[in-house]
C-alpha cells in the first residue's frame, strides 16, 4: 500500500467521524466576584413627633434636606409658654432678692435687736433690784415691786425672742435655709418653663437627612403623630448573598456598587457585616456593606447592584462550564478531541463562576474540549465541526457568582 493510499484512507476515516463543536482551553486573568442586589439604607430611621398638642407655626426643612444636630426643624405655638417662662424668671429674681435682703439686712438687724433687748433686760433687772430694796425698807408698796417684776419678765422674753430671731437669720439658720429653698424652687420653676418651651421647638437629634415631611404650618400637632422622619448615620447597603457563596465572604472585603438609577456611576463599598444565620425561605445570608464616600445622588431605599471582589488568578487556564462533566463531584472530567477521537480526561477545578470554570490540572492551553451538548461519547471517532468556537475564538469573562 502506497503512502498516498494511507493518507487517503486516514482522510476518509476523518470525514466519517462525528462532527462536533469544540471549546478551547485558554489562559486569562480571572477575578472572581459575588454579585447581589440590595437596597441602600441608613443604620437608623428616626421619627419625630410633638410631645404636646399645639399649632404648627413654621416648618424649616423639606424632604431631602441635610440637617445637623440641634438644628431647628419645626416650631409650635409658644406664646403661652414664653409668658410662663417670663413669670418664672421674675419669681426667681424675687426669691434671690429676698435671700439677699435676708443676708444683708434682716440678719444684721436681728443682731442689733438682740443687743437692744439685752440692754432693756439689764435695765429692767436693775430697776427690779432697786424696787425690791426700796419695798423692803418701806419706801414703795408691794405693787411697785410687782410692776418691776413684770417689766423684768417682759424684757427677758423680748431678749429670748430676739436671740431666736438672730439665730434663725444667721447663715446656717432656719430663715437663711428657707430663703435658699425658695431660690431653688424658683430656679426649678424656670427650668420647667424652659423645658415646656423647648418642647415647642422640635430640633434634630442627629446629623442626617429628612426622608418624610408630614406637617405644614397651621396644622395641629398632636402627641404620637409623626411630623418628620430622618435617616441618620452612615450610608450602607443591605443585601442577600446565596448561602453557597458564604465561604467566599470575608469582613473588609472590597466591593463595587452601582445604583440601578445611575448604572454608569459606580462607587466603592466594603463588606462590614455577615449575618449569623441563613434565611430558610430564600437560602440567603444577610450582608451589609459600608459606603465610605457615598455619591450625592444616592437616596435611601434605592436598589443597588453590588459586586464583592474575591480571589484574583492571573494567567489561569479557563474553560466554559458547559464542557465540564460531573462538575459538582470529586471526579470531574472533560471530553477532549485528540487524534480524531473523543478522550475522557479527569480534571481538577478551581474558581467557578456562572458559565466559566478554572482548570487547575488535567488539561493544557489549546486543548479542545467537547461540550456536553454534543452526542459524542468517550472513544468515538470525531472531527471538529466547521465554524466551531476554536475557529471563531472565545472571549473569557470575569467570573461572576450570583
Amino acid at each position: 500500500m502506497t503512502l498516498a493510499s494511507l493518507f487517503l484512507g486516514a482522510l476518509l476515516l476523518q470525514q466519517r467521524g462525528m462532527s462536533v463543536q469544540v471549546m478551547p482551553v485558554l489562559r486569562s486573568n480571572l477575578l472572581q466576584s459575588v454579585v447581589a442586589t440590595g437596597r441602600l439604607n441608613a443604620p437608623a430611621r428616626i421619627e419625630l413627633a410633638a410631645e404636646v398638642t399645639a399649632t404648627v407655626l413654621s416648618v424649616h426643612v423639606r424632604e431631602g434636606d441635610q440637617v445637623k444636630f440641634g438644628q431647628l426643624l419645626v416650631r409650635l405655638s409658644d406664646a403661652e409658654a414664653r409668658a410662663a417662662l417670663q413669670q418664672a424668671k421674675a419669681a426667681l429674681a424675687e426669691a434671690r432678692n429676698r435671700a439677699t435682703q435676708q443676708a444683708t439686712l434682716t440678719a444684721p438687724v436681728t443682731v442689733q435687736t438682740v443687743l437692744q433687748a439685752d440692754a432693756a433686760w439689764r435695765n429692767a433687772e436693775n430697776e427690779f433690784r432697786r424696787s425690791e430694796s426700796l419695798v423692803a425698807r418701806g419706801f414703795f408698796s408691794q405693787q411697785k415691786l410687782d410692776e418691776a417684776r413684770r417689766a423684768l419678765d417682759s424684757a427677758a422674753s423680748a431678749l429670748q425672742s430676739a436671740r431666736l430671731q438672730a439665730e434663725a437669720n444667721q447663715p446656717r439658720g432656719v430663715e437663711s435655709g428657707l430663703a435658699a429653698v425658695r431660690v431653688e424652687q424658683a430656679a426649678a420653676a424656670v427650668q420647667m418653663a424652659e423645658a415646656r418651651l423647648a418642647r415647642l421647638a422640635i430640633t434634630s437629634p442627629v446629623d442626617g437627612m429628612v426622608l418624610v415631611r408630614n406637617v405644614e404650618p397651621g396644622t395641629l400637632a398632636q402627641p404620637g403623630r409623626v411630623l418628620l422622619a430622618l435617616a441618620a448615620g452612615s450610608t450602607r447597603i443591605d443585601a442577600g448573598i446565596d448561602e453557597k457563596h458564604l465561604h467566599m465572604l470575608v469582613l473588609g472585603m472590597a466591593a463595587r456598587a452601582a445604583a440601578d438609577a445611575y448604572p454608569a456611576q459606580p462607587f466603592d463599598a466594603q463588606l462590614s457585616y455577615i449575618g449569623p444565620a441563613v434565611d430558610l425561605q430564600r437560602g440567603t445570608v444577610e450582608v451589609r456593606l459600608a459606603v465610605p464616600q457615598p455619591p450625592a445622588f444616592l437616596k435611601p431605599d434605592m436598589t443597588v447592584s453590588v459586586a464583592l471582589i474575591g480571589e484574583n488568578r492571573p494567567n489561569a487556564l479557563v474553560l466554559p462550564a458547559a464542557a465540564v462533566r460531573e462538575a459538582d463531584s470529586a471526579s470531574s472530567w472533560v471530553l477532549v478531541l485528540r487524534d480524531h477521537r473523543a478522550v475522557r480526561v479527569p480534571v481538577k477545578l478551581g474558581l467557578r463562576g456562572i458559565g466559566t470554570v478554572e482548570i487547575v490540572s488535567g488539561l493544557a492551553e489549546g486543548d479542545l474540549a467537547i461540550p456536553q451538548t454534543e452526542k459524542a461519547l468517550p472513544g468515538d471517532s470525531v472531527r471538529q465541526a466547521a465554524g466551531s468556537l476554536q475557529e471563531k475564538g472565545m472571549e473569557v469573562p470575569t467570573f461572576i457568582s450570583r
